[in-house]
Parts: structure tokens; sequence; C-alpha cells
């Protein structure tokens, strides 16, 4: 092969790699706009059949408590059945025409019981979430924004939180009021929720506080609390929202269990599914459905709000979307 054409091949080659890096740099490229994480998230769980069941359950949940007292056929005070009601022979009425579910042992529709009863249940579970998340936002927000002594001081008082079971905490919350009422059952629920909320927030923010647009806002001499409230904290929301939806199938059974206690709202003229199912338990060998209705709508319900929650979580985890 002869030598002097080496240089020429060389060049030849270099020239048509230019040429071609050329052509595809001046080709035009169909771009397709940026989503949103919010968007993308929406895009993924609308073909997800767990968040649409659990959807559907919630919002079936709210639009029934919230017309509940429009559409229950009967007062909840009132006793239709009572005349049928026989300590001996017949201590709970059964279904007939116009009592779906028949009553209860005074003579009370249990259906109209039921659906009153969802309305309290959501108050009491939507109110402790409400608080709860309030009170972890005020904490991990210190925490997270502060760090030094004021973060491991108000890390050490959500340990000694979390180390006590959640059920048990509300429990002893729930007995040190002089009367037990239905804030008592919110206040003691919300408190649980609080170092959960707190602990969560906390970790996102100080996540954000060596992401790169905290550094360049310090840099341009932003105020620290503005660039707390104006850019750690929005972006560390994502996390605690979806917590918040798994905490109130938490609060609405906790609400159920301290109810079923005792601890909760003693006026029967405003019924809960928790409190029905401890007045139930007088008569579960003779009238097991007293139990089964109340237990089985909790269950449901706290279903529904864990499949959209746990959809949800991994919607907007950028890990799941690999």
């Amino acid at each position: 092969m002869d030598q002097t054409d080496e240089p020429t091949r060389r060049t030849s080659y270099g020239q048509r790699r230019k040429d071609r890096i050329d052509a595809l740099a001046a080709a035009s490229i169909d771009e397709e706009p940026g989503i949103s994480l919010i968007r993308s998230a929406w895009k993924r769980l609308r073909r997800n059949p767990i968040f649409l069941v659990g959807l559907a359950i919630t919002v079936a949940f709210v639009v029934l408590a919230a017309i509940a007292p429009w559409i229950a056929p009967w007062d909840v005070t009132a006793s239709p059945l009572l005349d049928k009601v026989r300590p001996q022979t017949n201590p709970v009425p059964g279904p007939e025409p116009g009592h779906l579910l028949g009553g209860d042992d005074r003579g009370r529709d249990l259906f109209s019981r039921l659906l009153v009863g969802s309305r309290q249940t959501l108050v009491v579970g939507v109110f402790a979430t409400l608080f709860g998340l309030l009170g972890g936002l005020t904490l991990g927000t210190i925490a997270g924004a502060l760090g030094g002594w004021v973060d491991s001081l108000v890390m050490r008082i959500v340990d000694v939180l979390l180390s006590v079971p959640s059920l048990l905490l509300a429990f002893t919350v729930a007995s040190l009021a002089r009367e037990p009422s239905q804030w008592t059952l919110i206040i003691a629920i919300a408190i649980v929720q609080v170092p959960i909320f707190a602990r969560l927030l906390r970790g996102a923010m100080l996540a954000q506080r060596s992401s790169d647009h905290v550094l360049a806002a310090r840099s341009l001499g932003v105020r620290p609390w503005a660039i707390v409230f104006r850019h750690m904290l929005p972006n560390a929301m994502g996390p605690v929202i979806v917590q918040a939806t798994l905490s109130l199938a938490v609060a609405i059974i906790d609400a159920a269990a301290l109810s079923f206690l005792g601890l909760g709202n003693p006026d029967q003229r405003q019924p809960e599914w928790g409190q029905m199912l401890g007045l139930a338990q007088r008569y579960i060998s003779e009238a097991p459905h007293l139990a089964f209705y109340p237990a089985g709508c909790i269950i449901v319900v706290a279903l529904g709000f864990t499949l959209m929650g746990e959809s949800l979580r991994e919607a907007l985890d950028p890990k799941s979307r690999r």
C-alpha cells in the first residue's frame, strides 16, 4: 500500500465525520413539551385500577357522609321498632319492609344510624389528620430549617412519642379528659399523628437544604425565612401530602377503636361506627350483624384511603417511574 495515500484517507474520514456531525446538528429535532410532576402522576394514576378503586370508595364515603342526614330514611333518635323489641325472645328486630337492616336493641333503624354515623367518622378522621398535619408541619419546619440543637431537641421529643405504640398513646391522652367527647378523640389521635408528619417533613427539608435552587437563593442574598417558606417547604410537601392520605385511614381505625373502648362521644343521638361496634358486643351471639355492618364499613373505608394513598406514593416516587 502506498504510504502517501494514508494522510489523504485520514483527511477524507475526518471530513466525512465532520459533515455527519454538522448534518445532525443542523437537523430539526422535534422536542415534546415538558410535563409537570403532578400531570405525570395523574397520567399514571388514571390508568391504575388500584387507585381508581380507592378513589371510588373514598368519593362514595365522602358523598354519603355529606348527605347522610337528608337521605337517612329514619331519625336516628327515634325508635320505630321499639314495640318489636322483646328482651327474652327478640332482643334485636330483624330486617323488614321499611327497615333494610332491621333495628338495634332500642328499636332504632340500623341503616339510618350507619349512614349518619359515617359523617361523625369522617369528621373525626379529617380533623384529627388536619391537626396532626399542622402540628407536624410546625415541628418539622422548625427542625429542618434551623438545625443544630433545635433539630436535636425536637427530634428527641419526636422519638419519645414514636417509641410509644400509637393506639396506647391515643388511649392515654383520651383517658386524661374529664368527660369523653368527640373532641377528645380528635385531640388524642392528632397527637399521635404529629411525630409522623414532623419526622417526614424534617427529612425532606434537610434534603432541600443542599439542593441547587436553595444554594442559589442563598448566594443571591435571599432572607433565610423566605428561603424556607418559598423554596424548601413547598418542595418538601409532596411526601407529607401522601402520608396525610394514609394517616386518614389510620385515624379512622384509631377513632373506632377508642370509641369501642368507651372513650368517644357517649351521646348515642350522634352515632359513630366505633360507638355502634362497642354497643353491639352485648348481642354478638344473638345478633352478630350489629357488629358486622359497622366493622365492615370501617374496613372498607380504611381500605379505600389506603389504596389511594399507596397509589399516590408510587406515582410521585421518582424511582418507580424508571
